[in-house]
């Protein structure tokens, strides 16, 4: 015997009228998508045809993309002598890349660890700790410039006379060094590393710990087998954005580095930058802006994977 299939509810045929938007809609939504992207794309487009510019403009004088008389040698100026200072392009590099790498890796140690005692632990104060970070992430950056700069600053190691040591860092001052920037810098990525990445630990089921727990591991085993390779997306996430702060850093490193060789590009950029328009080399900034910008193109490039779905996934607790 057939059997004979109900019809549909009105209710779900309009549910199912509404997958498919209208010619007019669709034409809105085009229209808008289009609107984002030149809104988008025009200050980039903007930025190559002033470092194709050898007449230095600072506003171009045209819609032609590629300028009359474009060439590169902007970029080759750049590379091979970006400031008055006497320290060359791939110095400058090493140095933000080092800066940015480091930060990065230090600010997802910290704040992984922090994060899961977070959310698996209960202790005291819990929720007041976890509201203090919360508060430290909505200051600025710059509030804390100043008792950084005091308390680096008190810190001063005499390596004279040591081997090997009193040549390389002599009177050691931590705010006049590298490595005290970083401490800076990651001051200040750690409260999002840990509030994001507790967020994405509390997703995880602790069913997973308990089943290995009974196996036999160990809470560290448990942590660097389990918990670690599915918190993948969110470290990626993490180290993504604590690598940009570190690479585009610059109240730190302007306020508490003064030796050329310690100089990072976000502090030859602002240096190349005159005290009127018209002083401005305009296409060597514009070209020194495009190269800045293309190491974390290039990171993004290859973690997108990961970064894209922990950005779908993170935060969802907390």
């Amino acid at each position: 015997m057939a059997s004979v299939t109900a019809p549909a509810p009105a209710k779900y045929k309009k549910a199912r009228g509404r997958d498919k938007p209208t010619l007019g809609r669709q034409l809105i939504l085009q229209a808008i998508c289009l609107l984002i992207l030149f809104t988008v794309l025009f200050p980039v487009l903007w930025i190559v045809s002033m470092a194709l510019d050898p007449r230095n403009l600072s506003r171009p004088d045209g819609l032609n993309l590629i300028p009359p008389g474009a060439s590169l040698n902007s970029f080759i100026q750049v590379i091979q002598k970006p400031t008055s200072n006497p320290v060359d392009f791939p110095t400058l590099a090493f140095n933000s890349f080092k800066i940015a790498s480091l930060t990065s890796i230090f600010s997802i140690l910290i704040g992984v660890a922090a994060a899961y005692a977070f959310s698996r632990f209960k202790f005291a104060f819990r929720a007041f700790l976890m509201i203090l970070i919360l508060g430290v992430l909505m200051l600025p950056a710059v509030a804390t410039l100043a008792p950084l700069f005091v308390f680096l600053n008190g810190i001063r190691v005499n390596f004279t006379g040591v081997p090997i040591l009193g040549e390389l860092l002599g009177n050691f001052n931590l705010r006049n060094s590298q490595l005290g920037v970083m401490l800076a810098i990651t001051s200040g990525l750690l409260p999002f590393a840990i509030w994001n990445l507790k967020g994405y630990l509390d997703t995880i089921p602790q069913e997973l710990e308990e089943a290995a727990a009974v196996d036999g591991a160990s809470r560290n085993a448990t942590f660097f087998k389990i918990i670690l390779p599915l918190a993948t997306p969110a470290l990626a996430v993490t180290g993504f954005l604590g690598f940009i702060g570190g690479w585009t850093e610059f109240y730190f490193s302007w306020m508490f580095l003064t030796k050329p060789s310690d100089f990072t590009l976000a502090m030859a950029l602002y240096s190349m930058v005159g005290q009127y328009a018209r002083t401005t080399p305009w296409s060597m900034f514009a070209a020194f802006a495009i190269l800045v910008a293309i190491p974390p193109a290039v990171v993004y490039f290859f973690a997108q994977k990961y970064i894209v779905s922990g950005l779908a996934i993170g935060g969802v607790k907390g």
